[in-house]
């Protein structure tokens, strides 16, 4: 046997030369694999260099010394890149999502909590985005609920006091003007918890909505998160 089964920690055999080197390699992957951090599952082009143990998901798309290793997992050690394969269940941190990923035998899943044989996948995932106050009676986000998504919650805090003529605002969806909250303040540092009785499933994508009372909003800026469960069928 040449590695161990579960993390491909290479083996140091009988009468071998040179044992420290085999005995750094496994102690990078071991450093690269436990309580895995992926700085990245999109980047196509591998870094020129990286500190010993930092660690990758190769996309479909690689191109240079990570061609032909798509799916694996990309650490580098000792100047130069190791591989690999990720199996069923684990589970990482990606540092450029901001997000939990699960494996589920064939790639990663954002924010899995359970996968199927054939890939079926439920995942909670969190939305942020700051959306900047536009001038009138109501200001529309950009960033929309996505489409099939099982809406918990919306949260927000405000990053920038807002300003206008109006008392308070109103946050939620067009006709829901408040299902998210009603009356709030305006003030920075103003938070928002959104949790609805029972969660919304939104079937077409939908942006949020702010309605001021009073008066019209002139300026401002709000730190928004969606909290919600998503689904996807099986694969054939």
């Amino acid at each position: 046997m040449d590695e161990t089964l579960q993390l491909a920690l290479p083996l140091l055999q009988p009468a071998q030369a040179q044992k420290h080197v085999t005995v750094n390699e496994a102690l990078v992957r071991l450093d690269g694999l436990t309580y895995l951090t992926l700085q990245s599952m999109d980047t196509s082009t591998p870094p020129g260099s990286a500190e010993d143990g930092e660690s990758y998901g190769v996309p479909s798309s690689a191109t240079g010394d990570w061609a032909g290793h798509a799916g694996e997992v990309a650490i580098w050690s000792n100047g130069g890149w190791v591989y690999v394969q990720p199996r069923t269940g684990w589970r990482g941190w990606v540092v450029d999502r901001h997000a939990s990923a699960l494996h589920d035998g064939s790639g990663w899943v954002e924010g899995g909590v359970a996968v199927s044989v054939n890939r079926a996948a439920s995942a909670l995932r969190v939305l942020e985005f700051d959306h900047t106050i536009s001038a009138g009676a109501t200001s529309t986000t950009s960033v929309e609920i996505p489409q099939y998504a099982l809406v918990f919650a919306v949260t927000a805090r405000i990053k920038t006091a807002f300003s206008g003529a109006l008392a308070s605002w109103d946050f939620g969806v067009s006709g829901a003007t408040d299902r998210y909250g009603s009356g709030l303040g305006l003030a920075q540092g103003s938070w928002v918890s959104g949790i609805t009785g029972q969660p919304v499933t939104y079937y077409a994508d939908t942006p949020l909505v702010l309605t001021g009372n009073g008066g019209d909003f002139s300026g401002g800026e709000l730190r928004v998160a969606i909290h919600y469960y998503s689904a996807t069928p099986p694969e054939v």
